[in-house]
């Protein structure tokens, strides 16, 4: 599996490792913030909870992996990941020369 993404997103074995940290650690950020902000909201609906939820996972996550990123130094890895994303879900240009999946 890790041969598989080290292929795929053209990484040596460290770069690799750094990169699957800040996933890991992004997604962990952007649900520990969204449930802090939603805690501030006054929602009493749990079906409407859930959808300002996922809406904030959705808007939070980039961000916070782009943050996370630095640090490890992965923010151009990162940056151009995020933007493929976006182009394969209609909010920008996709460049298929990026390489990043």
């Amino acid at each position: 599996m890790f041969d598989r993404l080290q292929n795929k997103w053209k990484v040596k074995n460290g770069q690799l490792a750094l990169i699957l940290c800040t996933f890991a650690i992004g997604g962990s950020v952007t649900g520990w913030v969204a449930k802090k902000i939603m805690n501030g909201l006054a929602i009493s609906q749990d079906w409407l909870w859930a959808v300002v939820y996922i809406v904030l996972l959705t808007i939070c996550w980039p961000l916070m992996v782009l943050l996370i990123s630095i640090p490890f130094g992965q923010f151009r890895f990162f940056q151009l990941y995020i933007k493929k994303l976006g182009g394969r879900i209609g909010l920008g240009k996709q460049n298929p020369e990026e390489g990043h999946e």
